[in-house]
């Protein structure tokens, strides 16, 4: 890994959809972080919003979307995810 990661928006996810695809970004070895809506924010911005590493973000994309297939759609939604 180099010292400059430029990461790129991977979509933005319920919170335990997020939090079950960065486990899974971990296990792959793909540097991420979030955004969580803030005190305010929270009113119009539903969901956590991921970010990649952009060299790897076809893989986090595949990764993303294995994990949502995991779910059903009654257990909630990943509005705008990639």
């Amino acid at each position: 890994m180099t010292d400059r990661v430029r990461t790129v928006h991977l979509g933005q996810f319920t919170h335990e959809h997020a939090e079950a695809i960065a486990g899974e970004l971990e296990r792959a070895g793909i540097v991420w972080w979030y955004k969580a809506p803030g005190f305010l924010s929270q009113i119009w911005e539903h969901g956590v919003r991921l970010f990649v590493d952009r060299d790897r973000l076809d893989d986090a994309k595949a990764i993303a979307e294995r994990v949502l297939s995991g779910y059903s759609k009654g257990e909630g939604s990943s509005s705008g995810h990639a």
